[in-house]
Parts: C-alpha cells; structure tokens; sequence
C-alpha cells in the first residue's frame, strides 16, 4: 500500500528554504511506501509592478532571521542586482510544468 504526503510550497518561500535541510533529512528517512507529492501554491499574486522598498527591506529581515535562526543562507546580492517583484507565480508555474516532465525537484532546487 502506498501513502501520499503531500509537500505544499512556494518555491520562492523564504522559509521553505530555510527549512529546506530539515525536508530533505526528513523525505531520506521516509519509509518507502509515502511517496511526496509536491503542490506548488503563490504566495504572492502575478504581477510586474516594483516591490516597495519597505516590503523588500522586510523580506529581507526575513532572511536574516531566517539565517540566524536555522543557518540556511540567501543570495542577498539578489537585492541589488534585480529589480524585486511581489510575485511569485513565475517559480509556481515553472514548478508545475516541470512536475509534468518529471523534473519538478531539479527546477525546485535551481529557483
């Protein structure tokens, strides 16, 4: 009998990464029956429009707590060499499309 668990995300989910090391201990010690299905959801609507400077310097306080706390690291020169969006839904849709070519874990790890 096989078990379903599924791992719902945002590829772009600061904390998603920074509770990345505990996910992959955790799915190396699943017993062989739960099989991990991955449902990509947006945390933040489609949009082009420039994040406000104060939502940026808040995210980015997210990650450095984020670091502080569980050790993850980010690429904070992703602050100054882009220009933020509040947006997510591009890594969703590449996640799902990638998930229907059988490569959803490689392009979860390349976001």
């Amino acid at each position: 009998m096989s078990i379903k668990l599924y791992y719902l995300h945002d590829p772009m989910c600061s904390w998603c990464w920074g509770y990345r090391p505990v996910w992959d201990v955790l799915q190396q010690n699943l017993p062989a029956a739960i099989k991990v299905e991955y449902v990509a959801g947006g945390l933040a609507p489609d949009s082009n429009i420039s994040m406000p400077i104060a939502q940026q310097q808040m995210i980015q306080n997210h990650w450095r707590t984020i670091e502080n706390k569980l050790g993850t690291t980010f690429n904070h020169a992703f602050w100054t060499e882009n220009t933020p969006r509040r947006s997510t839904y591009n890594a969703c849709r590449a996640a799902i499309s990638a998930h229907k070519q059988a490569v959803q874990k490689p392009m979860i790890d390349a976001i």
